[in-house]
């Protein structure tokens, strides 16, 4: 019996752990959503209506299991399991056929349920609350039809049929599986739960709501696979108008004795979210097109899962774990005040955060409120567990006749301390959120209304969208003195834009969120523009134009006509040096990385700080070394603030996927194979281009012959690339690249890997008689190179993919050769070789001697 308990309980532990996982994980997990809302719903909920369903059937009807029907009912458990296992990884690896078997693994597990559900109730004597029963029957029938729906979104299909797909599945298991079993069950649990009498009237409503709500079930898939969303929705709210019915029933218990422990009030907040959900769901289902009704289900889902299922699941859990163990009072009391620990506070956090999270609030307060609320959530994990053995301590101590060690009352679980404690927490959460980004966070600023101007008391008001580096509209038409309202929506799903207008600006948004941008009274022309770095150049500005009043002329770039380039200390000492040393060729013939995408500060010249965006945080990205035929996959993550992508010049490959935009918190999987050799370009290829490679997504990939190039007794790597930055001497005050400056070739620094003159700091080395390799890739984004080393020859010069020298032979077979400099123009590579006959410092340059003036320079200490 113990293990069969255990297996019974920690495998609902088991989903429900797993879901915090992936919750915690989810940028690096594919389909991370969906496996989240599964783990609950599938995994858990499914698993606890199973086992739960079977013991208020055995109880109502006075049946007792012997060992073969336990035998059989784990056996079912452990069918549902597999079965949801293999969902689970069907659906995020792409493997149909995995999804079939294990869809048609948990319709057998449950179908079979229910059948022994019905046999149990034709053999049973006439009795009270048989309705509860065939609740459960009716349901476990549910689930066969909405995983055959889920299985079938699962193969892909368009937009209109997964939508309409989507709607008869989700409901089917939520009203049908779920909603069916769970008024079955409050039909007696209610009350008793509350510790109290039911209303008379409970089993005959429960009775008359059944038809109800199963008739509206049937509208609601009708007209989903109709086609018919207006039909849905109309099921939707007739499937509420059942609950209302049958409802009544419940109010009675609750006003004899409102809840005072955890369990209840867990019960009541999911039933409460469910009515909820119900509506949301209906007005969504109507209103939306396909598009917006797929894209917008994630958000239906939080309300569902968090605030129905969870709760309800969790509620119930914490009632029904310490009862069914037997052994008295004292073992229901010992786990009981485990269960009700801290349980105003957990209500507080998760209910009054999923109210926050609904909320137009900005990203980082959303962050910041759901982590909250994943914590408050995750809570009950530790609970279960440390209730579950206090109640069997106790069980075993009344089992040998030891005194109670448990309190013979239970204090008081729902307090206006712990109610306070939780509005508390979720104050600190949003303001935690509002203060990693106040600008974004949309606080009130100062307004760009002038004084001067005879207010004409009307509002316009002006629906704005973003997307395609746009704003549409771009301009606004209005009267001195009018009032001027923007409503901005990001329509862009690869990038977040926001949009200052004087000193007023909306938070950074992401797809689909939405700001009001209040510019108040307005009696003069203004300018707009998205803030996002590079978004302004690329054509995101927004005009308000005031009639009689001359158009706002400031173009961009116009606040850097003055700009003073940035001045080098020569006193100043650089932190960190990148290695320039070429990474090893190593035998392995696939080569896979992880590339992830940050934004932060760094020195970019002695005493220089620029706010940089890197591939793995360093000044430029790693570079990669293999042969012609490798495969090399690289997986990207963008843990940025806005959009960013990478383009493989080594690969040749369709544009079209591998290298498209991905937004922050997306990952992506570039693969390709090296057919050609050569020293070759990789970067980010999001708009504005230009912008994205200045602030240092950029690297090499060294590609060698198949039969390998000949051995050298040094190698370096050296990427030339311009910077554009402001005189910032801390990390503190560093600013994003100077976009606007790049078109006007007006660079700060020129530098190798990234950082201004550092290797004068940390020298190359190497000694007389050495043949020394430096590979040169010229990332621009816009100037050429002309590598030159001061006082050295090369005997060999390989240029885009060919030898133009080699030990001092050309092409055409004259020996004798030699070369001064490797000219490359942006995004060419190539390397060079020489051996040093004398010891000394030789100076290495961009011999564009005004780019080896901004910090193109560095030093060979030869021995």
């Amino acid at each position: 019996m113990r293990r069969k308990r255990s297996f019974r309980d920690y495998l609902l532990l088991v989903w429900l752990l797993a879901a915090v996982i992936v919750a915690l994980t989810h940028r690096w997990i594919p389909e991370a959503t969906w496996l989240m809302v599964h783990l609950v719903a599938l995994g858990a909920i499914t698993h606890a209506v199973m086992v739960w369903s079977a013991h208020f059937t055995a109880a109502l009807l006075k049946t007792r299991d012997d060992d073969v029907t336990r035998r059989r009912a784990d056996l079912r458990l452990i069918l549902l399991a597999i079965g949801s296992l293999l969902v689970f990884i069907g659906v995020p690896t792409v493997i149909w056929p995995m999804v079939v078997v294990g869809a048609t693994l948990v319709s057998t597990a449950v179908l079979w349920h229910g059948a022994v559900l019905l046999r149990d109730l034709k053999r049973a004597l006439p009795g009270r609350f048989r309705i509860s029963i065939r609740y459960y029957v009716a349901a476990a029938c549910c689930v066969p039809v909405g995983a055959g729906f889920g299985a079938t979104l699962a193969f892909g299909l368009d937009d209109r049929w997964h939508a309409n797909l989507l709607v008869a599945h989700s409901m089917t298991m939520l009203l049908g599986w779920v909603g069916l079993t769970v008024v079955g069950t409050l039909v007696t649990f209610w009350p008793t739960v509350l510790r109290t009498r039911m209303d008379d009237r409970a089993e005959a409503l429960a009775r008359q709501a059944m038809p109800i709500l199963l008739a509206a079930l049937a509208v609601v898939v009708g007209g989903s696979l109709a086609g018919i969303r207006l039909v849905s929705a109309i099921g939707i709210l007739a499937y509420g108008v059942g609950l209302v019915w049958f409802g009544r029933s419940l109010i009675a218990p609750l006003r004899k004795q409102p809840p005072r422990e955890f369990a209840a009030a867990s019960i009541l907040a999911g039933a409460l979210w469910a009515c909820v959900a119900l509506i949301l769901t209906a007005v969504h289902v109507a209103f939306s097109d396909d598009i917006e009704l797929a894209t917008d289900y994630p958000m239906l889902a939080s309300v569902w899962v968090v605030g129905f299922l969870v709760q309800l699941v969790t509620g119930a859990l914490s009632y029904l774990l310490p009862s069914v163990l037997g052994g008295g009072p004292r073992v229901v009391r010992a786990g009981g005040v485990w269960f009700d620990k801290a349980a105003a506070l957990r209500l507080t956090v998760i209910n009054g955060g999923l109210l926050l999270w609904l909320l137009p609030l900005p990203s980082w307060a959303k962050v910041t409120v759901s982590t909250l609320v994943l914590v408050a959530l995750a809570s009950f994990l530790p609970i279960m567990v440390a209730g579950l053995r206090a109640s069997i301590r106790e069980k075993r101590r009344a089992m040998a006749g030891e005194p109670a060690a448990a309190p013979t009352e239970r204090r008081k679980a729902l307090t206006g301390s712990g109610l306070l404690a939780g509005v508390a927490a979720l104050a600190v959460a949003l303001s935690v959120g509002f203060g990693i980004d106040p600008g974004a966070a949309g606080l009130p600023t100062a307004s760009v209304a002038v004084t001067d101007v005879t207010p004409t008391g009307q509002t316009v008001r002006v629906e704005v969208t973003a997307h395609d580096m746009a704003f549409e509209p771009n301009r606004v038409e209005v009267n001195p003195g009018d009032r001027i309202v923007i409503e901005l929506t990001n329509e862009d799903p690869t990038n977040v834009h926001d949009l200052m207008i004087g000193d007023v600006r909306s938070p950074r948004l992401a797809v689909g969120e939405t700001a009001e941008l209040d510019l108040g009274v307005v009696g003069a022309s203004l300018n707009g523009w998205c803030t996002v770095v590079g978004h302004r150049q690329m054509g995101m500005v927004f005009d308000v134009v005031v009639a009689g009043q001359p158009q706002a002329t400031t173009e961009p770039g116009a606040t850097h006509q003055g700009h003073a380039a940035p001045t080098v200390n020569p006193e100043a000492k650089l932190a960190d040096i990148v290695d320039p040393v070429a990474p090893p060729l190593t035998d392995e013939t696939l080569h896979r990385y992880e590339f992830k995408v940050t934004e932060v500060p760094l020195e970019v010249a002695p005493g220089v700080w620029q706010r940089r965006w890197t591939f793995n945080g360093g000044p430029v990205g790693p570079t990669l070394r293999g042969r012609v035929g490798d495969v090399f996959e690289i997986t990207l993550i963008n843990d940025g603030t806005m959009g960013h992508s990478i383009d493989f010049h080594a690969g040749a490959v369709a544009p079209d996927e591998p290298m498209r935009t991905i937004a922050p918190g997306e990952t992506l999987i570039y693969r390709f194979t090296a057919e050609r050799a050569g020293v070759w370009m990789y970067h980010c290829s999001t708009m504005p281009m230009s912008a994205h490679i200045a602030a240092g997504m950029h690297g090499a990939v060294i590609i060698e012959p198949e039969a390998g190039l000949p051995k050298v007794d040094r190698e370096y790597v050296l990427v030339q690339s311009e910077i554009y930055t402001t005189a910032a001497a801390t990390a503190e005050d560093a600013d994003d690249v100077q976009a606007d400056r790049i078109g006007i070739d007006a660079p700060d620094f020129v530098a190798f890997n990234g950082v201004a003159n550092q290797y004068d700091q940390q020298m190359f080395e190497a000694s007389v008689g050495e043949k020394v390799r430096f590979f040169v890739l010229d990332a621009g984004p816009d100037r050429a190179s002309s590598f030159h080393i001061v006082g050295g020859q090369f005997d060999t010069l390989y240029r885009e993919g060919g030898y133009h020298l080699l030990d001092g032979v050309d092409a055409f077979g004259n020996e004798g050769g030699g070369a001064q400099a490797l000219a490359l123009q942006p995004a060419e590579g190539g390397f060079v070789e020489l051996t040093f006959t004398e010891p000394g410092h030789y100076p290495v340059v961009s011999h564009i001697m005004s780019d080896a003036e901004r910090g193109a320079h560095g030093i060979v200490h030869v021995r």
